[in-house]
């Protein structure tokens, strides 16, 4: 998720990432979803100009991530205000909240690698390729 992002895009999203958890935390939201949820912010990925801060997370078992969701978006202004006040940049930006759905495909990847055909398939013996010199 993180390749090609400069140095600098990778501190101000982990900077970010703390303001916004230690909100969280704190009980700093207004919204009781967000005060009694479980939520993991995964990551945070700024946008090149650093205008746009795209905040991943998810919750404990996934419980209540669209009501979750929908509260963090009510509050985005909140999470602005807390950035503007805690990091020093040109550019507060622009806070958006989306769905991790890694630990999802992690898992989808994890039966597929579980399957008795892939199983079947792994066993195979893996034939050696012939070289150019045995012709």
């Amino acid at each position: 998720m993180a390749l090609g992002l400069s140095q600098r895009q990778l501190r101000v999203g982990q900077e970010i990432q703390k303001v916004i958890a230690n909100a969280i935390e704190q009980g700093d939201v207004r919204s009781e979803e967000i005060a009694n949820a479980f939520i993991t912010i995964t990551n945070v990925i700024m946008s090149p100009d650093l205008k746009y801060a795209t905040v991943y997370l998810t919750t404990l078992n996934g419980k209540n991530l669209g009501i979750v969701l929908e509260q963090l978006d009510a509050d985005k202004w909140l999470f602005k205000k807390l950035v503007a006040n805690k990091l020093k940049l040109r550019f507060t930006p622009e806070i958006n909240f989306r769905a991790d759905d890694t630990f999802d495909e992690v898992e989808r990847i994890n039966k597929l690698m579980h399957d008795p055909k892939v199983m079947a398939d792994l066993a195979k013996p893996v034939e050696e390729p012939q070289s150019d010199e045995d012709f």
